[in-house]
C-alpha cells in the first residue's frame, strides 16, 4: 500500500465494518466470535473504540471513554449509530491528513507513523473486525483480496511488536490455496 491508495483502503475497511455491524441480527448480539472470549458486542466495542483512538491520536479529541481491551458487552442506544459516530470520527481525522505525510499520531506504541501506514493501521483493524462479527453471526467475509492485499502490507509493518501486548495471536501456518484473504488471516493468527 502506498501513498496514492491508503483512502481508498481505510474507506473499504471502514465499509466492511459498517455493512457487517449492519447485518447483525437482534439476537445475534451476544454470539461467541474469533476474538477469544468476546462477543460480537465486544469486538463491536473493541472495533470502535480503536476507531475513536486513531481519531483523538490525530486531533488531539477525547478518547474512548471505555477501555477497547476491556469492552463491557453492553452499549446503550442503536450499535449501528454507536459504530458510524466512531467511523465518522476516524474518517474526518484522516481527511486532515496530507497523503504523504511523513509522521501521523497514532494510538499505538509504535507512535507516529508514515501516512500510509498509519491510515493502514486503522484500517486492518477495522477490516479484520470487520471479518470476525462476519463469521460470528453467519455473513460473508467482508474481506476482498483487492483489500486483503494492501492490509497484509500494513501488517507486516506493524503486528508483530503488537503481539507482545496480546493485540493479536501468533500467526498460523500458511496452507496451500491460500488467496490474499486467507494469508492475512492466518498472519492475524484466525483460522480462515
Amino acid at each position: 500500500m502506498g501513498e496514492q491508495n491508503w483512502k481508498t483502503v481505510l474507506t473499504g475497511s471502514h465499509e466492511a465494518l459498517r455493512t457487517v455491524v449492519a447485518g447483525v441480527g437482534p439476537d445475534a448480539w451476544d454470539l461467541p466470535t474469533p476474538c477469544d472470549q468476546w462477543t460480537v458486542t465486544q469486538v463491536l466495542q473493541h472495533a470502535a473504540g480503536d476507531q475513536i483512538g486513531y481519531a483523538a491520536a490525530i486531533t488531539g479529541g477525547p478518547y474512548p471513554t471505555e477501555d477497547p481491551f476491556a469492552p463491557s458487552g453492553r452499549i446503550e442506544g442503536d450499535p449501528v449509530a454507536y459504530l458510524a459516530a466512531a467511523l465518522a470520527a476516524s474518517a474526518g481525522a484522516y481527511d486532515t491528513v496530507a497523503v504523504d505525510a511523513e509522521s501521523v499520531p497514532t494510538p499505538l506504541p509504535q507512535g507516529a507513523l508514515p501516512a500510509w501506514l498509519a491510515a493502514g493501521a486503522c484500517a486492518l483493524d477495522a477490516g479484520v473486525h470487520a471479518w470476525d462479527i462476519a463469521v460470528a453471526t453467519g455473513q460473508p467475509s467482508p474481506l476482498t483480496p483487492e483489500l486483503a492485499g494492501p492490509l497484509m502490507v500494513a501488517a507486516r509493518a506493524i503486528v508483530e511488536p503488537l503481539r507482545a501486548y496480546g493485540a493479536y495471536a501468533p500467526a498460523l501456518p500458511a496452507a496451500d490455496g491460500d488467496d490474499e484473504v486467507a494469508a492475512l488471516l492466518r498472519y492475524l493468527g484466525r483460522k480462515p
